[in-house]
């Protein structure tokens, strides 16, 4: 008796493909072709890339890695979130150095349409300092996060953070106690988006 061939089913060919697109922050730009099962199982993907990826400027930009979070399927395309970013592993290593000072420290910032971020701030002098000199750099640096990271949206946010914005006014608020080498975010996290802060309150 002649055995019943199998169909063997091609996983590939069920897939669909979309296009996923960055926030408006990052004007919607294309970020990844991807291929997808369903849309329920689709959200919620993590695309990782790099912020030359995005704007196709220097190649320097390869040392900023920008996550986004899949969190809408409409069509052929996806819409996301911004989830994380942080420096490269090999970056970070490149920029410190011995016989310098190397300030790091952690703080949580909420944007003025309530999204949470926990953000890792590095500080590179030229030289060491002793623990006051620190002190007083770490001050400077939390006030300017304190000051204006609750005044901007989502978007302005993540671009004076991408963009290195923030890192500018560190700078330049702190070159009257001592001048220093480096200044930026290690890392930035989103904690909680604006819906689950509103749940929160609400519960």
């Amino acid at each position: 008796m002649a055995r019943r061939k199998t169909r063997v089913k091609d996983k590939w060919r069920e897939k669909r493909w979309i296009t996923v697109l960055a926030p408006d922050s990052f004007n919607n730009v294309p970020l990844a072709y991807i291929p997808i099962t369903d849309d329920e199982n689709a959200v919620g993907r993590v695309i990782e890339v790099t912020l030359y990826d995005i704007l196709k400027g220097d190649q320097s930009q390869h040392q900023y890695k920008i996550f986004f979070q899949i969190n809408k399927i409409q069509g052929d395309s996806a819409t996301t979130i911004f989830k994380k970013y942080e420096y490269a592993k090999e970056f970070l290593r490149s920029i410190v150095r011995r016989g310098s000072s190397k300030i790091n420290f952690i703080v949580e910032a909420k944007t003025k349409d309530g999204f949470i971020f926990r953000l890792k701030l590095i500080i590179l002098t030229h030289r060491q300092l002793n623990t006051s000199r620190k002190h007083a750099l770490r001050l400077i640096a939390r006030d300017i996060i304190d000051k204006t990271i609750p005044q901007m949206t989502i978007d302005q946010f993540v671009q004076a953070t991408c963009y290195g914005k923030i890192n500018s006014d560190i700078m330049a608020a702190t070159k009257k106690l001592i001048r220093i080498r480096h200044v930026g975010f290690e890392k930035v996290k989103l904690i909680r988006t604006a819906e689950k802060e509103i749940a929160l309150l609400q519960a």
